[in-house]
């Protein structure tokens, strides 16, 4: 049984996400105490708890201590047995949140699963969507076949966005030393930049959408390059707005590596009282900065990529910055991987 203290680090829900993935796909049993001990209301939100019965469900895994609040819960994993997954998160909790426990389990199961999920699509201190599709998920590619589809946009307080992911693996757990390693240390060149801005259907008529679009298209126009940002619309259960921008890079001038793909992005969130033109300036600045320190992973899609790497060693990311989300998921990789991390200059790199 691995022991693990939910005050490490930051003390958040990233602690329960990675150890929730790792476990399921390891089938190695833990127990953490201080969930989120170190935010104003400790505990499992909503968000965690499906979190938890999600992968339960995978795994037919023995549980305690799993109900909303709780500081501490024992998992115990069985195999992976490939279903699909409809998950009803109840509030605007994050879905992509969500999906950083799910998916990466899912991505080596025997068959494909597809995965329904009913929540915030566009929160506070989540991944966007629109980030996880276009900037994550490109990534994860190598190793299974994934397509994510937004049925509805989710934004708080409301929540009610759903989200549809098709997961179809390449390579099952004994496959692993044939899997690809990922080496992402090197920008190369700019080859476009792209982005969606987005908003309820209300904020139409104020033109929100292509306000945040615009700023952002003036920002990065610096940048010898094709950009392209679109904006849309849609109904949804609470009001708001929010754009992700990202760029694409290429080791050579003529074409996009798929198979290894270099992409960073910025995103900023819609806020009542704050012009939609800040708002698509931000994200722009995000983005400009990540560019700028010449990094091939932002400092979001670096952390998320630290249990992938322990588990093809060796592997080597050049982050934007070590955010303590990145430090928390190299602590909890190491707990359940036979794998070892190094970070020297923003570098991280996994070995076994």
């Amino acid at each position: 049984m691995i022991e693990i203290d939910g005050m490490f680090g930051e003390g958040g829900g990233q602690i329960l996400r990675t150890a929730l993935a790792l476990s399921s796909l390891t089938r190695q049993a833990f127990h953490v105490s201080n969930i989120r001990a170190g935010r104003s209301d400790p505990g499992m939100r909503m968000q965690h708890l499906h979190c938890v019965k999600a992968l339960q469900k995978l795994t037919d895994a023995q549980v305690e201590g799993a109900v909303l609040g709780s500081t501490e819960i024992t998992f115990i994993p069985g195999p992976i047995k490939a279903k699909p997954l409809s998950i009803d998160i109840e509030t605007a909790g994050s879905i992509t949140l969500l999906l950083q426990a799910v998916l990466l389990p899912c991505c080596f199961a025997d068959k494909p699963i597809k995965i329904e999920v009913i929540g915030g699509t566009d929160v506070e201190w989540a991944t966007p969507i629109d980030y996880f599709r276009e900037v994550i998920v490109p990534q994860l590619k190598r190793w299974a076949d994934i397509t994510v589809t937004v049925e509805k946009r989710g934004y708080a307080p409301k929540g009610g966005g759903k989200v549809v992911v098709r997961v179809k693996p390449k390579f099952t757990r004994d496959a692993f030393l044939t899997a690809p390693r990922l080496q992402l240390t090197e920008q190369c060149h700019l080859m476009h930049i792209k982005g969606i801005s987005h908003a309820s259907k209300s904020l139409e008529e104020a033109r929100v959408a292509e306000r945040q679009a615009h700023a952002a298209q003036q920002a990065l126009a610096k940048y010898n390059c094709p950009i392209s940002i679109r904006s849309e619309y849609a109904e949804t259960a609470s009001p708001g707005s929010g754009i992700t921008v990202w760029a694409v890079f290429s080791k050579n001038k003529e074409d996009i590596d798929v198979a290894n793909p270099i992409i960073i992005g910025g995103d900023a969130l819609g806020e009542k009282g704050t012009p939609a033109e800040s708002i698509g300036k931000s994200a722009a600045e995000k983005l400009i900065s990540a560019i700028a320190s010449k990094a091939a992973a932002d400092a979001h899609l670096a952390d998320n990529l630290v249990p992938w790497m322990g588990l093809f060693p060796p592997s080597a990311v050049r982050a934007e910055k070590i955010t303590p989300h990145t430090t928390t998921n190299i602590y909890m990789t190491q707990k359940f991987l036979q794998v070892k991390f190094d970070v020297k200059e923003n570098i991280i790199a996994s070995r076994a």
